[in-house]
């Protein structure tokens, strides 16, 4: 292992542990012992079943972006794509299944790779957008939601705080990604000049790619399509908090659904942190949502977010490995394809 693979790893065991310190701190584990052995298993079954229902709504959105490269993709290819993709950023650290769902498809579909590359992008940065309207949603509501929300001070501050960060971000990759597509001669002659320091071969290789990611923001320029695709997107999301819930009545702990718009926005702002696994960043995350946004207790809060993550782990990297074993393919084929894409 080189030296700057030492450093990454040290750097991951480090940011993974410390999240795992503030997630574990000063809790009761015969406490959260009590409350899995609790757990009202009748609303478990029904939760481990939708949890992979987000994967289905997933792909027919992503279908919306691919269509204007190829208009029969296969929706099974596009399932798996992001199945197989989440089970590469459980496994590995860097978010890699981020890279590996794209150029799985791209290969999988013949399409080209930096043009799904491109959709991917899209879809994160309409992620972030989508979650903010629910946390916008949230909060200017909040009075017409009834005694059944109980944020604390801290946790108005919290979202505040990510709710900013999270719009500024999606707004500054929107804007890039719009200069790339509407001014796209101007924008590849800027990322030229940026680059020109790169080995002629590499420099080639980067331009073509960054050519075809723009054409992968197709999707800017037909705006009923366009507004379709924003629709899909709260279906994900709202498919996605919905499954929180249920796993809410598992714990025997009652919350309006609304309630759990802050609590996924917080949850997504640690499952974006690059640990394998979502490990750390995720729980810590969770935990305070749970705590501060929802008013549950801190260890039924630990138990809960073990259980969910648990579950979502298991499911995802089961789905992933049935694929791979279908199609004779190896987890670390999936890794190394990510890795020579990495700049």
């Amino acid at each position: 292992m080189s030296k700057k693979s030492w450093i990454r790893f040290a750097l991951v065991v480090l940011l993974t542990g410390g999240f795992l310190f503030f997630f574990a701190r000063s809790v009761n584990w015969r406490e959260v012992a009590g409350y899995l052995g609790d757990i009202d298993w009748r609303w478990v079954v029904p939760a481990i079943l939708i949890t992979p229902v987000h994967l289905f709504a997933r792909g027919y959105r992503w279908k919306y972006l691919l269509h204007y490269e190829k208009k029969d993709v296969r929706f099974y290819n596009l399932w798996a794509g992001n199945a197989v993709g989440f089970m590469v950023t459980y496994i590995f650290p860097g978010r890699l299944g981020e890279l590996v769902k794209p150029l799985y498809v791209a290969r999988k579909e013949n399409i080209r790779p930096g043009f799904v590359i491109g959709t991917v992008v899209v879809e994160r940065i309409f992620d972030i957008f989508t979650m903010c309207f629910l946390l916008g949603f949230f909060l200017l509501g909040r009075p017409l939601f009834g005694a059944g929300i109980r944020v604390q001070a801290e946790g108005f501050s919290l979202l505040y705080l990510w709710g900013a960060i999270g719009l500024a971000t999606a707004t500054g990759l929107l804007i890039v990604s719009l200069l790339f597509y509407y001014y796209k001669e101007k924008a590849l002659a800027v990322a030229a000049r940026l680059l020109r320091f790169l080995p002629k071969k590499i420099f080639d290789a980067v331009i073509h790619l960054f050519q075809e990611f723009t054409d992968g923001l197709k999707i800017f320029h037909n705006l009923g399509n366009f507004l379709i695709y924003l629709f899909l997107g709260l279906v994900v999301w709202l498919s996605i908090i919905f499954t929180y819930w249920i796993f809410l009545f598992a714990f025997r702990f009652r919350a309006p659904f609304v309630a759990l718009f802050p609590y996924i926005f917080v949850t997504a702002v640690g499952a974006s942190i690059p640990t394998p696994g979502m490990v750390g960043g995720y729980d810590y995350f969770s935990k305070m949502g749970l705590v501060y946004l929802l008013g549950m207790n801190p260890n039924q809060a630990v138990g809960y977010t073990t259980v969910v993550h648990a579950v979502q782990l298991v499911l995802n990297c089961l789905i992933g490995y049935i694929i791979l074993w279908k199609e004779g393919l190896s987890m670390f084929q999936l890794k190394n394809l990510g890795q020579r894409t990495e700049p």
